[in-house]
């Protein structure tokens, strides 16, 4: 709400064209984000199933996303069928029924395997390893990692039974206060970019302020986690940074394929593996070092 206010007040403030396009920008995101977090709104008051169903929408239309870049062939078409048929309704399927054991390793090990196995029995060898690297990766990436986002919400915790979606919440949370904080401070205070053939938006100043205040939120969180002050201060710390990295890795593949945004469902924002890509890295370390933490 804060940031429409001031979206509407720097929009009748700016006037000068240099500086008219960022104010834009600013004010398409904030739209955007009202209609994300609204939607995860509605599927945390559904309960655990509303979740699993949407993060499998999102694994859906990221992994689209994501092979619309890729160089796929017709004789690839089996293991896309494969992928999106069979391997997310079966992932998520076992998010659901809270088989833990099974959603670490289906896609890693029987996904990995049959999907090779399928692209090879198709016959067509024409740059074989490249588009079975690409349909496997971006498995792993839109369907396995962001998986462990609504297994979050299976996780048997003592002493915190029922408190879960607090959980699944605080995670969310800092992730993408990482990413907003990031951009404000690149924006206001970036000078210095980190990687400026992969992302010249990221700066080293924006980084670290995003970081850093995403680390302090974390910590100021603590009380609504089974974690102590320091250890929901230090898996801030670790989301902050994994969601970097994986904003950059993702950004690398965009580069690679010559593209701005992976696509533009989501006004302001690009696609929704655009806005999902620091996820992607953070779910699942922050998944089994909560399971480590909270078990050991």
């Amino acid at each position: 709400m804060l940031a429409t206010g001031a979206g509407l007040v720097l929009d009748r403030m700016v006037v000068s064209p240099e500086t008219r396009g960022v104010i834009l920008n600013m004010n398409a995101r904030i739209r955007g984000w009202w209609v994300m977090c609204l939607t995860f709104l509605a599927s945390l008051l559904t309960g655990g199933t509303g979740s699993v169903v949407l993060f499998a929408l999102i694994s859906v239309l990221a992994l689209r996303e994501f092979v619309t870049l890729a160089p796929t062939l017709r004789a690839d078409h089996g293991a896309l069928c494969w992928a999106f048929f069979g391997f997310i309704p079966l992932q998520y399927g076992l998010v659901a029924v809270g088989r833990l054991d099974l959603v670490t390793v289906v896609i890693p090990v029987i996904g990995t395997l049959l999907l090779a196995l399928q692209s090879t029995l198709a016959g067509d060898t024409t740059r074989f390893l490249e588009r079975s690297a690409d349909i496997l990766w971006g498995l792993m990436v839109c369907v396995y990692a962001v998986s462990h986002v609504p297994a979050l919400l299976k996780l048997e915790i003592p002493g915190y039974e029922g408190q879960d979606v607090k959980l699944l919440v605080f995670f969310v949370l800092v992730v993408q206060a990482s990413d907003v904080l990031q951009y404000v401070s690149g924006k206001c205070l970036g000078r210095t970019a980190i990687a400026p053939t992969i992302s010249p938006s990221k700066t080293w100043e924006g980084f670290v302020g995003g970081v850093v205040g995403a680390t302090l939120l974390g910590a100021g969180l603590w009380w609504a986690t089974p974690f102590s002050p320091w250890e929901a201060a230090l898996l801030s710390l670790m989301l902050a940074l994994l969601g970097f990295a994986g904003g950059l890795v993702m950004s690398a593949i965009k580069r690679d394929r010559g593209v701005k945004d992976y696509g533009a469902l989501i006004q302001g924002h690009g696609g929704v593996l655009d806005r999902v890509d620091s996820i992607c890295f953070a779910a699942p370390v922050f998944f089994h070092l909560t399971r480590w933490l909270v078990t050991r």
